[in-house]
């Protein structure tokens, strides 16, 4: 390729971030005025795919609830990790029965989990970031990318009180690296909306919400969080890393350590 040809391509993609940035902060305008319904019947009416993947935490069961009882045009997904409590797996299917929907499983592949296991061992995410970065990319991260592929928008039950890293999420961000548009329309809510929203709606949560887990994930990778203590304190909490994340929200190393599967032998 010659350098004028790779002087066009970066101009053109610097345009292209340009317009998605823009789009992104003419969305967040709109969506800070509107209820969750409305945010949410904003996004499915635009043109593009949208899809809101679930961790089956408490936020997301509210967003499903909407998405459900709205009937809205927009895919359901969840990450099984393979790791995950079997309160949540039960909760899946406790969550289509309740609002008639389907929630896409989305799985990590059985050649990138040998491989991890290979290099790290099965529990090596205890050992070392690196290592817990690379079981979050296989095991999150890679099916994520799947789910994601040819969505235009991607919604995300994420809030600014959750952790001193999301204080200043916004309703609508460029995800400039998926070269798609994040949307999160729980960004302003607090815990208490959120759970006297749970009440009065009786919408389905995990029963481990009321043994103190308020963050959930893997079961390996979660504890419940003792009081005083922020939301995701109990999200691997071996890490001195007060910003500790798996990668899905925050870029991490995790997409460049993930094991090589062709050298799983």
């Amino acid at each position: 390729m010659t350098t004028q040809s790779l002087k066009a391509e970066a101009v053109a993609l610097e345009a292209d971030v340009m317009a998605l940035d823009a789009e992104a902060k003419a969305l967040n305008d709109k969506l800070e005025s509107l209820d969750l319904a409305g945010r949410l019947a904003l996004i499915a009416g635009l043109e593009g795919r949208a899809v809101f993947t679930t961790s089956l935490g408490i936020e997301d069961q509210v967003i499903t609830a909407a998405i459900g009882s709205n009937r809205l045009d927009i895919e359901v997904a969840t990450l099984k990790t393979g790791r995950l409590f079997k309160e949540t797996v039960a909760l899946i299917d406790q969550t289509e029965e309740t609002y008639d929907i389907l929630i896409k499983r989305y799985y990590p592949e059985k050649a990138d989990i040998d491989a991890y296991v290979a290099q790290y061992g099965m529990n090596g995410f205890y050992e070392s970031v690196e290592a817990r970065h690379a079981c979050c990319g296989v095991r999150k991260l890679k099916p994520l990318a799947r789910a994601l592929d040819g969505a235009s928008y991607w919604i995300t039950g994420l809030r600014r009180g959750q952790s001193g890293n999301r204080a200043t999420t916004p309703f609508a961000e460029a995800d400039v690296e998926r070269g798609l548009i994040k949307i999160n329309p729980l960004a302003d809510w607090g815990i208490e909306t959120i759970q006297a929203h749970v009440a009065a709606e009786g919408i389905p949560v995990n029963p481990l919400h009321s043994r103190g887990y308020p963050s959930i994930g893997c079961e390996p990778c979660t504890r419940a969080i003792k009081p005083g203590e922020p939301e995701r304190a109990g999200r691997w909490w071996w890490e001195n890393d007060e910003k500790r994340e798996c990668g899905l929200h925050v870029p991490e190393a995790a997409s460049s350590i993930i094991p090589n599967a062709s050298n799983a032998a």
